[in-house]
């Protein structure tokens, strides 16, 4: 927020210009009762500005920061290695705004961008279309459930145990709303997924099945058998990818016949930001994308032939009636989108293998190190760059022991799934181009000297 430098005098004629005597003539509307009798219990006084930068500054200093320790956090937001020039791209004028381009005239270069994100998202996750983003990965994964009760007429979703914990939270939120059956379970400390079980549940009354890949514990699996599983019940099969750096490794989801992805996309040009804001990325089949919630970007020609870009297919969200619209989410991520498209350009095809194959390494190698330590047994033979290991002791207060000590271990499964004594021993390690050796070597005696 801007410093606004007004003195009392200032005050005085902008009350006196809406016809008002005092400030608390505006909160006339706001019952008594609701309204603040005195300061707020626990918030500090009235401080100077140097006093108050000290305050913030001290508070700051208890992070520990990525870039300040070994960092081995992951389970939907990755570390990897911004280049600066994407920073430098995004703050140019013709970009620097998050909002929608109503009005094309004036808003071409967003709108190409937004066009060319759509193909490269659509390329990455293998499907015929994508739109030009969402809020986050867990908001595009229920999006997709809504879109598949659209398709499907059904209104039973089931989803996988290997799916985030919190996507599955936001799904559960917005299901009590829209009257959705969400089919849910929890993972086990197993190396295969649970594909042969989702298989197994789907009937009649299957809107969709709902398949993390990899999964919550970096399990990978093939999706074709629950493709087509999906198919011979006209359900829907919906891919939700938390790590779009693995798509430079492994076969897409969209190869292997899901009909719609999701997924987060954070870890290509957005960075960790300490929780958001995150973009959204969602493909379907081409058939299926009138249902597609969000935006779409087409490209046209003007008066004069010229190519230009528009929004298309726009019929949605705040444009028509709540009630008919295919979202009620009513933006997008584009500044972030436009972060991710910029990062995905300047790596290129070539440039996003190498890094999927510096990610997959990397993390080979953590894992056989980690596996040494006596305590620890790795759970998740085959995986991109997470794995998940189950310690001789209770994970959690593990991971606590070791960030007081610097150490950002990786995320205790007891902490996604309070309560469950099976999972409690479960920790879940991401390593990619950013982990160095030192910092797998540094992980290991931790782990050795806090479990012996």
């Amino acid at each position: 927020m801007r410093y606004l430098p007004l003195t009392p005098n200032d005050r005085q004629a902008m009350l006196a210009a809406v016809g008002a005597a005092a400030i608390d003539d505006l909160f006339v509307d706001v019952p008594e009762s609701a309204r603040l009798s005195g300061p707020i219990a626990g918030l500090p006084p009235h401080a100077s500005e140097l006093a108050v930068e000290r305050h913030m500054t001290a508070l700051a200093r208890k992070n520990l920061s990525a870039g300040e320790a070994p960092f081995f956090l992951g389970c939907g937001a990755y570390r990897h290695h911004v280049p600066a020039s994407v920073d430098h791209i995004i703050q140019r004028g013709e970009f620097l705004t998050a909002y929608t381009p109503y009005q094309p005239e004036i808003a071409q270069g967003t709108l190409q961008v937004m066009f060319e994100f759509q193909t490269q998202v659509a390329r990455l996750l293998g499907t015929d279309v994508a739109n030009a983003s969402m809020y986050d990965g867990s908001t595009a994964c229920w999006e997709a459930i809504g879109m598949a009760r659209r398709i499907t007429k059904r209104g039973k979703a089931i989803l996988s145990g290997g799916l985030h914990p919190h996507y599955v939270s936001v799904a559960n939120t917005m299901a009590k709303y829209t009257g959705d059956t969400l089919v849910t379970a929890i993972p086990e400390l197993t190396a295969e997924p649970d594909t042969d079980a989702l298989i197994g549940m789907i009937d009649d009354e299957t809107s969709c099945v709902v398949v993390q890949y990899p999964d919550i514990l970096g399990r990978i699996s093939d999706l074709s058998d629950l493709a087509a599983a999906c198919q011979a019940k006209k359900a829907l099969l919906v891919a939700v990818v938390t790590e779009p750096v693995a798509l430079g490794a492994i076969r897409s989801p969209g190869e292997m016949g899901a009909d719609i992805v999701v997924g987060e996309g954070q870890s290509i040009g957005v960075g960790l930001q300490f929780g958001g804001p995150y973009v959204g990325l969602f493909g379907c089949k081409e058939k299926y994308v009138r249902q597609m919630p969000g935006r779409l970007t087409g490209e046209t020609v003007d008066a004069e032939g010229k190519r230009g870009f528009v929004l298309t297919l726009s019929t949605r969200e705040q444009h028509i009636r709540r009630e008919k619209a295919t979202s009620n989410i009513c933006t997008s991520s584009v500044l972030c989108a436009l972060a991710w498209s910029i990062h995905m350009t300047l790596l290129g095809e070539k440039g996003l293998r190498q890094l999927a194959a510096l990610n997959h390494a990397g993390a080979s190698a953590a894992a056989d190190r980690l596996a040494k330590v006596p305590g620890v047994e790795l759970v998740t033979p085959v995986f991109f760059n997470e794995f998940t290991l189950k310690l001789s002791k209770e994970a959690r207060p593990i991971v606590r022991e070791l960030a007081d000590k610097g150490i950002l271990a990786g995320v205790s499964l007891g902490r996604l799934y309070p309560g469950e004594g099976a999972l409690e021993n479960g920790l879940v390690v991401a390593v990619t181009e950013t982990t160095t050796a030192e910092d797998v070597e540094t992980l290991a005696a931790a782990l050795e000297e806090a479990l012996a």
